[in-house]
């Protein structure tokens, strides 16, 4: 679908309370051989904006499954499951520079996906965060900086569904429709506080948290919230569920919160505690209409968790030395730290953890000396001056 450009909706409708209108200046490249006007245009360009839609809410395994842009005053949406070669397509993006909004998740799965890097970036939520914005999503910033208030269906989508709706087509477009325009205002608004080297740094740091991709699995991530007040039993059976879980979202090909909560499985496991047999732990069970053909595998795996020696069960990892219990010199340390951070973020009329967030607090109260280790350059030298670290 080649449609007419039409003129940028924030040249028509800036400072209009109002629903968007029905965009139709974009192209879809779902054909072989329709991508090439696409790549034509990123090629007369040092800078594209770009974000992704993945149906993470729907798989088990996450998929890239359209890709929008806006190049050269149009709107291209490449979907990404379609047989379109895209091997062009990254060779000539990871030398420009990226306009996106919440890039984090975007860079991750792109770098998953075909060990995509980028170059440069603007995020405009980075910039919003940076500036002190309450209302830090994309749609809230375009109502706030725009009066367009737009629809937010698409966020829950199953982008993964074919064919893709108009209406979901239009969502799409107007993810990059505005970021060229509401990337100048918050340009214009970090220069005037001083904070664009701040966001260049932030940006770099997203970048490089972007080509770790996605946490790989390992042998303990069935050790979820509250399973530490666990005795032995219970262990054993939230580690058999917890694989059985896991099991059923791959056979099913859906996430796997979609199959039971992690709160069912603690509620299970601690049910296995007290001791009782395996039909009194699977009382009042109800897995819903979806997934109540999966009650016979749920009681095996409760089973199997029963007879399992807790022993045998993999050992937690060894303490980190960077992240052993602090003294209690140092703990009064990070009390005053994150006393004077939370000063200076008043001051400055930013969000505290964006400074030096808990995690970065302790090691800093644990050894000062590695304050610019730790933190940004920008996040070190406003920290720096603060009294605890002074002493």
């Amino acid at each position: 679908m080649i449609s007419r450009f039409l003129p940028h909706p924030v040249r028509r409708l800036f400072g209009v309370k109002t629903q968007h209108p029905r965009i139709s200046g974009f192209s879809l490249v779902d054909k072989p051989g329709q991508i090439q006007p696409l790549l034509a245009a990123i090629d007369q360009v040092s800078e594209v904006v770009m974000d992704t839609e993945a149906d993470n809410m729907y798989r088990f395994r996450v998929r890239v499954c359209l890709l929008q842009f806006y190049v050269c005053g149009e709107v291209f949406l490449v979907d990404a499951l379609a047989p379109v070669e895209l091997g062009p397509l990254w060779s000539r993006l990871e030398k420009k520079h990226l306009v996106m909004h919440g890039s984090d998740f975007d860079l991750r799965l792109l770098y998953d996906f075909c060990q995509f890097r980028a170059k440069s970036l603007f995020d405009t939520m980075l910039a919003a965060q940076l500036l002190g914005r309450s209302r830090i999503g994309l749609a809230s910033l375009i109502e706030d900086n725009f009066g367009v208030k737009l629809d937010k269906d698409g966020q829950k989508a199953n982008w993964s569904r074919r064919p893709i709706t108009q209406k979901l087509l239009d969502y799409a477009a107007l993810d990059v429709w505005y970021l060229p325009a509401l990337r100048d205002i918050l340009t214009r608004e970090l220069k005037r506080l001083g904070r664009l080297d701040w966001m260049e740094q932030q940006c770099q740091a997203q970048i490089e948290a972007g080509v770790t991709g996605f946490a790989p699995q390992d042998e303990n991530d069935w050790r979820i919230g509250r399973s530490e007040r666990l005795r032995a039993r219970g262990q054993a059976v939230l580690h058999s569920i917890w694989h059985w879980r896991q099991e059923q979202a791959q056979r099913l090909d859906t996430p796997p919160f979609k199959v039971c909560s992690n709160e069912f499985l603690i509620r299970l496991a601690a049910a296995a505690d007290e001791g009782g047999p395996e039909e009194a732990i699977l009382s009042g069970v109800n897995l819903g209409k979806r997934h109540a053909r999966l009650i016979g595998s749920l009681a095996a795996a409760v089973r199997s968790g029963i007879e399992r020696d807790p022993r045998t069960l993999p050992r937690r990892p060894g303490r980190d030395p960077n992240h052993m219990p602090l003294t209690q010199a140092e703990i009064a340390r990070l009390d005053r730290i994150k006393e004077d951070r939370d000063k200076i973020a008043a001051k400055i009329s930013i969000e505290a953890t964006l400074i030096a967030n808990r995690a970065q607090l302790s090691l800093i109260a644990r050894d000062p000396r590695k304050l610019g280790e730790i933190l940004l350059p920008w996040q070190a030298s406003l920290l720096a001056e603060a009294p605890s670290l002074k002493a």
